[in-house]
């Protein structure tokens, strides 16, 4: 092994979460509509501090607050990232992780980055499969699980429209036929559109939402690097929402410069479709706060050139201060570095008081902080269509006291019951947060 990663690979394995700054600031100083924006603070080594991922031990569970419980909808499941609810109250479940891609691990950097993600749980092959959960006599607990669809290519989002299920691939947007109550496809997909993949393909996972009439897809892409350091040619399409013709397959790029867009859903008020976005990373602590906003068609929310609307990323060469100029600020900032993925709205909920409405958040908590932030499923107020206060915790506790993580949340979703069911993609679980009777 060569001396540069055998001393890296000494720092990953014992004192590398010592490396790097600390932050300067609390989380909630980067949370709300106008967060604290420090100077950057790049430094030779970038901040990891990773929370190793372990597993819940027996009998534990995360923390729900108060006036609601948690406990386990479904266990053992393999790397569950993402929900969707059928509307006969089915839950379909994302069993998925990273496609191979080899050129996203070459250089010092991406060497450091793939042993990083494999240490915070998320170096396992992926299972590239959907699977069906089904809680028919509506005890809380899913007591039906059958593979749904499988051989997909880490499956990520999934929409129904009509019979047609539709779901986000890694590379492409596919199409299943789907009749009520089935618990199997053995269909073979039709491809929609082709997505952005490859061996790069450095933000994998791929979402994608149906507009109200069902006429349109709306599909997330992530940016393929940090800032652009792999080259703006390897950037076509992405870090951006696609607009997808249902009928045609033909697309158009709806809103642009959202580094690595997640989690979208629809304001019940308003109508907007929101996104939770990851921003960047390797400027400090404190920078720069992941954050949800409603979408603009034709917006630019500045990524790579600028972050938080106009504040410039001198790291980009070249850098386009025109562009930088269009940037639009996000609405709502939701903490730096949180790992926000996903998004869901409390239509339809029953949990109480203060979540009535508003939007739940799955943070799926950082490595490139000092100290942790994220880790937990949050809840922003809404009023009149946008938010309003500060963001309420529902679940904590996937840390242990000694900042290993039990478990991270990932999707978010209300299921027919009106209980908020979240996937944990470390603990691999299905949680459900209910009202306590």
């Amino acid at each position: 092994m060569p001396k540069t990663r055998l001393a890296l690979l000494i720092m990953l394995t014992g004192s590398l979460a010592a490396c790097g700054e600390s932050s300067t600031l609390q989380v909630a100083d980067g949370t709300g509509p106008s967060p604290k924006l420090p100077e950057p603070n790049k430094t030779l080594i970038p901040t990891v501090n990773i929370a190793p991922a372990i597993g819940w031990p027996e009998g534990a569970k995360p923390t729900a607050a108060a006036g609601t419980q948690v406990a386990a909808f479904a266990e053992g499941l393999d790397h569950p990232r993402w929900l969707y609810v059928l509307p006969n109250g089915d839950v379909l479940v994302a069993e998925t992780n990273a496609p191979p891609k080899p050129d996203d691990s070459k250089g010092v950097r991406g060497w450091v980055m793939e042993k990083v993600m494999g240490r915070a749980g998320a170096g396992v092959p992926s299972p590239n499969r959907i699977t069906l959960l089904r809680d028919a006599d509506h005890d809380g607990v899913a007591e039906t699980r059958t593979v749904f669809l499988q051989n997909l290519n880490s499956p990520f989002g999934m929409t129904l429209v009509g019979n047609d299920l539709y779901v986000a691939d890694s590379d492409k947007l596919l199409r299943f036929p789907y009749q009520p109550g089935e618990t199997a496809i053995t269909s073979q997909g039709t491809t929609v559109v082709d997505l952005p993949g490859g061996p790069l393909n450095h933000h994998w996972t791929k979402n994608v939402v149906a507009s109200k009439d069902g006429s349109k897809l709306y599909v997330s892409v992530g940016s393929n690097s940090n800032v652009g350091e792999n080259g703006l040619d390897a950037e076509q399409g992405r870090a951006a929402i696609w607009e997808v013709d249902r009928a045609t397959g033909q697309h158009r790029i709806f809103a642009s410069g959202l580094r690595n867009p997640n989690g979208m859903a629809w304001e019940p008020q308003s109508g907007k479709l929101w996104t939770a976005v990851n921003e960047r990373d390797e400027i400090g602590s404190d920078l720069v706060p992941d954050y949800i906003t409603s979408v603009k068609d034709g917006g630019f929310y500045g990524w790579p050139f600028s972050y938080y609307g106009q504040h410039v990323d001198v790291r980009v060469t070249p850098q386009d201060l025109d562009m930088v100029a269009k940037a639009i600020a996000p609405d709502y900032a939701v903490g730096p570095h949180t790992a926000s993925l996903g998004l869901t709205f409390a239509e339809g909920s029953k949990l109480p008081a203060p979540f009535s409405n508003g939007a739940f958040i799955g943070q799926h908590g950082s490595w490139n902080r000092k100290p942790h932030s994220g880790y937990k499923v949050i809840f922003v107020p809404f009023e009149g269509g946008q938010p309003k206060g500060q963001p309420v915790d529902v679940l904590t506790g996937f840390l242990d006291s000694d900042e290993k993580a039990m478990g991270r949340p990932v999707g978010v979703v209300i299921d027919q019951q009106g209980d908020l069911l979240v996937a944990d993609d470390v603990g691999n679980k299905v949680w459900r947060v209910s009202a306590v009777k």
